[in-house]
């Protein structure tokens, strides 16, 4: 019985060592979690007052305590900040790491570092609508296409104190007797032309005596070769109420063909917010919705998980927002090989959020989460591993000694 004793023992001490070499082994894995072997002690059944029998594994025990944080200065890079696990298909397996040391794949898809998809929410690039079911997060990693101008926005400080036409009169380029004040914004067509519309305000005196005066308002389209496409037309009236402020004249919209081989253009130019007072001209903000095309230049991941690529021509796409998953009992995931972990009945289903939403922690992008290995502590068991297998490695041989001079009798 002894020697059975001694031989739980040696058993016992060699998981203990498994453990804590898989540690030493991780100290440097991120978002390892280091481990602790349990045991029990094994009595006979039905006896008491007698000596055990030896030991018994009672299972691992996973320190979930957060590691420490490190900057990577990598934009793709996220840690966890507070509990949840990435969401990960592994080759058609669902599962779950705290490891955020994501790349991009040579197709564009948000991938670990073994190649496994990072799941999310993505945004359909054509609708802008968001999927309520997990997929894999592609980014845009080519060229994003130029898109026209149908929406622009100006506001625009007008100065009540500039003169007053009669009558409309039609602005001459060049010629300030014709108008008050003059802006241009750009308009961009379908093949990403950066063309202009020349603007021009006349401010035109009150029908009656004392009343607020209008600002009439003509748009002169030129193409970014510099032709004049027409000549300026009226394009809208803007009127003001006693106190400055819009009444009436925006938005107001003006058909175009550049010219040039590109889709016409119909643009809608909004001026809410412009005012009428005692000041000087000046354009106090301008919105366009259109730009030239351009290329990929980097990907990052913000707190709550949304994902944007960013290209050249200043443009970010908004690609989707990462998953993290909660259980009941993060004790009972399954550790798998690459990071990842698994659901087992122990663990409990996953309680799918976004970063922030409910029990999800947030994310910081740029830094990774360190495995929370403390290689001193490690290091101290070993040791203590180490002397018991050899302490019960001894007691095996002084039995098998007895048994073979027990032989010998």
């Amino acid at each position: 019985m002894s020697l059975d004793t001694a031989f739980s023992g040696l058993t016992a001490a060699q998981t203990g060592l498994d453990a804590v070499s898989n540690n030493l082994a991780n100290a440097n894995t991120t978002g390892f979690k280091s481990q602790l072997a349990l045991f029990s002690d094994v009595f006979p059944v039905g006896e008491s007052g007698v000596p055990g029998i030896g030991a018994q594994s009672a299972g691992i025990d996973t320190n979930l305590i957060q590691g420490t944080q490190i900057a990577t200065g990598n934009n793709l890079d996220s840690m966890i900040q507070g509990s949840g696990y990435f969401v990960i298909d592994n080759n058609g397996a669902t599962q779950y790491t705290r490891d955020g040391a994501f790349q991009l794949s040579n197709a564009g898809q948000l991938v670990t570092a073994t190649g496994a998809s990072v799941m999310g929410y993505p945004i359909d690039a054509t609708t802008g609508t968001q999927s309520s079911t997990l997929q894999p997060m592609t980014v845009n990693t080519g060229s994003l296409s130029a898109n026209a101008t149908s929406k622009l926005g100006l506001t625009v400080s007008l100065n009540a104190a500039d003169s007053q036409f009669a009558s409309p009169v039609t602005p001459v380029p060049g010629d300030s007797s014709t108008y008050n004040e003059t802006t241009s914004a750009v308009s961009y067509d379908s093949l990403g032309n950066p063309n202009t519309v020349n603007l021009y305000f006349q401010q035109e005196a009150p029908a009656t005596a004392g009343g607020t005066p209008s600002w009439n308002v003509y748009a002169e389209p030129v193409s970014a070769s510099g032709s004049v496409i027409s000549a300026p037309s009226l394009l809208t009236t803007l009127t003001f109420n006693s106190s400055g402020a819009l009444s009436s004249g925006s938005p107001a919209t003006f058909a175009v063909d550049w010219q040039n081989g590109s889709a016409g253009s119909s643009v809608a130019v909004n001026f809410t917010g412009t005012t009428l007072g005692a000041q000087s001209f000046a354009i106090a903000g301008t919105t366009n919705n259109g730009y030239p095309p351009g290329n990929y230049l980097s990907t990052s991941v913000a707190s709550d998980g949304s994902v944007e690529a960013t290209y050249s021509n200043n443009q970010t796409q908004s690609i989707g927002t990462l998953a993290l998953a909660n259980f009941i009992n993060p004790q009972g995931l399954q550790n798998v090989s690459g990071n990842l972990y698994a659901v087992t009945n122990t663990s409990g289903d996953p309680v799918i959020n976004t970063p922030g939403i409910g029990q999800a922690g947030t994310l910081l992008s740029g830094n990774l989460e360190q495995s929370n290995v403390s290689t001193s502590s490690a290091l101290v068991d070993l040791i203590q591993y180490q002397q018991a297998y050899q302490a019960n490695a001894t007691e095996l041989q002084a039995e098998q000694q007895n048994f073979t001079k027990l032989i010998q009798i």
